[in-house]
Order: structure tokens, then C-alpha cells, then sequence
């Protein structure tokens, strides 16, 4: 006596999606590793025009000056005694960082100067001033 076997249940096709996560989770990880990312001052400022100014690398600390005298940090308001203490955090951070002021066309000088002062106070020597053709 030969007996056919059935299967009472029949077999569902599926469809292995363990190679298309892969894939996405590769092309996340390859997004994520190339942008660039950018830390504005949070200051709308008019550059002073500068003939000679020249193009740096791109610095780690902004600093934006506006010109009512409101100094901006990581898009947020800082007191100028504050200036140095949080430039000395983000270089604790950051040991080969670079200062980018961004001051106001109409910033008072005294103040862009205060500001120069604190940073370099902080053990920066890499400061730069941003000018009309950055």
C-alpha cells in the first residue's frame, strides 16, 4: 500500500527582506558620514567689504557680533565676560579649533576688540575675522 503524502498546508512564498535593510542601513551609515554640517552664529549680519581679504579653512568656533552689541555662541546669546569660558570649553572639545568672528558692519569696534581679546585670552591663536568676500 503506497500512501501519497499532502501537505494540508500549503507553503507561502516570501520574500527575504534582511539584504534590502542592509542595503538602507549601509546607505544611512554613507549619508550620515558624508554631510557636512554647519553651526551658524544665529545673527544676521552686513560684512564689512574688505580688498584684500582672503579665504580660510572653514573654522570650528563661530563667533557673531551683532551691531547692538549682542554676542552670539552656538545660537545663543553670551555675555562678553562668558566669552572666554565657553571658548575654552569648545577647545577642551575641539584641540585644533579656529575662531571665525562675524562681526556687524556696525558693530562698535571696542566690543569686536573685547571679543578678539577673550578668545585669544582662551589659548586660541588661530582667529579670523570675517570680511565682504568670504
Amino acid at each position: 500500500m503506497a500512501r501519497r503524502k499532502h501537505s494540508s498546508v500549503e507553503e507561502e512564498a516570501e520574500i527575504d527582506m534582511t539584504p534590502m535593510l542592509d542595503i538602507v542601513f549601509i546607505m544611512l551609515i554613507f549619508f550620515i558620514v558624508t554631510t557636512s554640517f554647519v553651526k551658524p552664529s544665529g545673527l544676521d549680519y552686513n560684512k564689512p567689504e574688505a580688498s584684500q581679504a582672503t579665504k580660510k579653512p572653514s573654522a570650528n568656533i563661530f563667533i557673531g557680533v551683532s551691531k547692538t552689541g549682542v554676542i552670539m555662541m552656538e545660537n545663543r546669546q553670551v555675555d562678553i565676560e562668558r566669552v572666554t569660558a565657553n571658548v575654552e570649553r569648545m577647545l577642551a572639545e575641539a584641540p585644533e579649533a579656529a575662531v571665525l568672528i562675524q562681526a556687524d558692519q556696525e558693530a562698535k569696534h571696542g566690543l569686536v576688540v573685547k571679543v578678539l581679546d577673550n578668545v585669544k585670552a582662551a589659548g586660541i591663536d588661530k582667529i579670523s575675522v570675517s570680511a565682504g568676500n568670504d
